[in-house]
This record gives C-alpha cells, sequence and structure tokens, in this order.
C-alpha cells in the first residue's frame, strides 16, 4: 500500500459539510501505513460535527474496496482555532458580497442578479443567495420560477443542491414555497433559514456569492453577517431624497463595531430616464446626485449609474436579465458595476 493510492481511495470521500473530496479540502492529516495498518487524522471544525459517523465509515469503505486487508484507523480532530477567526461555514467561497438598501423599491434585486451575471462574465466563479425572504423575485427574474431544488445525501448528511439560472448556482426560498403564499416568518425562523441556505446548501467553489438581502435593517441582515464571513456591501439606491435617507441607514448598520461589514460602494439606480426611441434623451425624474452624494459622505465610491430603460423590467419579468441583453446601455452600466466591485474587493485584498 502507497500512500498516494490511499490518498486516491480516500478522494471518493465528501467532506459532508462542503460537498469536496476531503483530501482537497485538506482534511486528511498525517497518513502513516504501517504493514496493513492506515492510520491518519482526519481535522474537522468540530468534534460535534454532524455526520462524524458516516465520514468514518465511509473513509474506511473506501480504503477497503482497493485494499481488503487494511486496517484503517481515522482519528478526529478539532481544527485549531486559538488566535485565528473560526472557520468559515463555507470555505469554499472566497468572498461573499451583500447587496442592500434601505428601502423597497429601489431595484437592489435586479442590482443583485446583474451584479452576479457581470461578475461571471468578468470570468468569476459566481453563486447567487436570495435572502429577500418576503419578496423572493430572484427565481422570477433567472427563469427558474416553479422549479425545485433536489437533496443529495453526502456522507450521511442531507443537502440541498442550488439551482441554475443562466450558469450560476442560486437558491431561494421562492424555490420551496408557492408563488402566492404568504412568508410569515419571526426572527428565530428567520434566522434558521439563511442559516441553512448558507451551510446546508451544497454549493461549488465560488469566488463570490452575492447575497441579495431584504430591505431595512432587520433579523436577516444580522444573521447573515453572523454565521458567514461577509467581504462587503453594496448599497443599492435611487437618486431621490427620501432614497438616501434610507439607504444612510443601512450603511450605518454595515459599519456598526458588532457587524463592521466594509462598504464596497454605492449603485445609483433609476438614475435616469431614457426612452427606447431616443435612446440619446435623459429624463432625471428621481432627481440628480444621490447615489455620488451617499458615497461622498461615506467615504466610498459610486459603483455605476443604472438608466430606467423599459427592457430592464421587460427582462426582469422574462427571466432574462439585462446584462445579457446585447448592444444595451443598460448592459454596459451593470457590467461597469461588476468591474468596479471586482476593483474594491481587488482594493481590500491588497
Amino acid at each position: 500500500m502507497e500512500k498516494e493510492q490511499i490518498l486516491n481511495a480516500l478522494r471518493q470521500v465528501r467532506d459532508p459539510q462542503t460537498g469536496r473530496d476531503i483530501v482537497t479540502a485538506n482534511m486528511v492529516q498525517d497518513l502513516i501505513i504501517e504493514g496493513n495498518n492506515v492510520n491518519f487524522k482526519l481535522s474537522i471544525p468540530s468534534l460535534q460535527m454532524q455526520g462524524k459517523a458516516e465520514l468514518n465509515f465511509a473513509c474506511i469503505g473506501a480504503i477497503a474496496e482497493v485494499f481488503p486487508q487494511a486496517q484503517v484507523n481515522a482519528h478526529f480532530v478539532a481544527k485549531a482555532t486559538d488566535g485565528i477567526a473560526p472557520p468559515s461555514a463555507v470555505p469554499q467561497i472566497k468572498h461573499i458580497i451583500a447587496v442592500a438598501s434601505g428601502k423597497g423599491g429601489v431595484g437592489k434585486s435586479t442590482v443583485a442578479v446583474n451584479l452576479a451575471l457581470g461578475l461571471k462574465q468578468l470570468g468569476a466563479r459566481v453563486g447567487l443567495l436570495d435572502a429577500d425572504v418576503y419578496g423572493p423575485s430572484i427565481p422570477t427574474m433567472l427563469g427558474l420560477l416553479g422549479e425545485r431544488p433536489k437533496v443529495r445525501d453526502i456522507t450521511g448528511v442531507p443537502r440541498m443542491i442550488p439551482l441554475e439560472g443562466h450558469g450560476i448556482p442560486c437558491i431561494s426560498i421562492g424555490f420551496i414555497i408557492e408563488p402566492e403564499q404568504a412568508v410569515v416568518l419571526r426572527g428565530p425562523r428567520l434566522a434558521a433559514i439563511i442559516k441553512q441556505f448558507v451551510s446546508e446548501v451544497l454549493w461549488p467553489e465560488l469566488d463570490f456569492l452575492i447575497v441579495d438581502l431584504p430591505p431595512g435593517t432587520g433579523d436577516v441582515q444580522l444573521t447573515l453577517v453572523q454565521t458567514v464571513p461577509v467581504t462587503g456591501a453594496v448599497i443599492v439606491t435611487t437618486p431621490q431624497d427620501v432614497a438616501i435617507a434610507d439607504a444612510i441607514k443601512a450603511v450605518n448598520m454595515f459599519l456598526l463595531d458588532q457587524i463592521n461589514v466594509p462598504i464596497l460602494g454605492v449603485v445609483e439606480n433609476m438614475s435616469w430616464f431614457t426612452p427606447a426611441e431616443l435612446p440619446d434623451n435623459r429624463y432625471f425624474i428621481f432627481g440628480q446626485g444621490g447615489g455620488k452624494k451617499l458615497a461622498r459622505e461615506n467615504n466610498t465610491v459610486l459603483l455605476g449609474q443604472i438608466p430606467l430603460v423599459q427592457s430592464v423590467r421587460e427582462g426582469g419579468d422574462a427571466g432574462l436579465p439585462a446584462i445579457l441583453q446585447p448592444n444595451s446601455i443598460v448592459a454596459e452600466a451593470f457590467l461597469d458595476v461588476a468591474k468596479n466591485v471586482l476593483r474594491q474587493v481587488g482594493a481590500l485584498a491588497g
């Protein structure tokens, strides 16, 4: 028995937390082979991890298929956390970006969907989590209305498989309830759903997970930042004063000491109205300069201005987001937003 042969066998075993094989996930440590004895450590986030026994039996079975005579001893050890941040619930995801707004009706979900697709066009691996549990619109915008996610057993632990829309894995409470069903949830249940969508969904390896938050500053936002490390927040507003006043509250929530999430920038949606037959005309029906003012007063940047164009609404209703519509001024605007988000995340990392 050679080490590489044992490791190849163990690559058939999946981490119940992430779905990755346990070798790639760097869970197998100190592998020692002495005669027929195969000894190694399995590094897990907690010794109380769900599915630990099934993981042990899966390792024994995988090695026994290749070497029936092997005596396998897997010793579980908890990952050391002294002096370092606790392990992420989703270690296969590099960056989690929250898309937030102070009030409803500013196009936050539209921005979230098009930002995700824009990052994908730029070569990133992107997922989308619809955390707007009261008004889930992602299923409609991605053309997935009526679809239902499947559940897969991963080493004894059930995991939900995200659906895919336009090449992006996504999850939403809209995939679980009927479209006309009212969502009546309070704090603890809201928190449980958000945690489930993060840690019980089999997310693939991602560069970005875009999270479409509900408007305001409530339980969902707090649960998200307590469950996963959020890289930064994108604030969506319209130019009008009443939207800016509410957006400031969203900004201040992320900057609270107990939350402390960087603001990546501001997206000003519905910046001006442009009729399809007069593409060079701009009508500032919601005012001007609100997004730039919000960004300046909070020491961040204006990520982009999105014009109010009829095709944005039509595309969202038809499951064809604006950024996928060729030769569109809105597609260019959303792609600029994605480029600026990439730049901002890079600046944080640098």
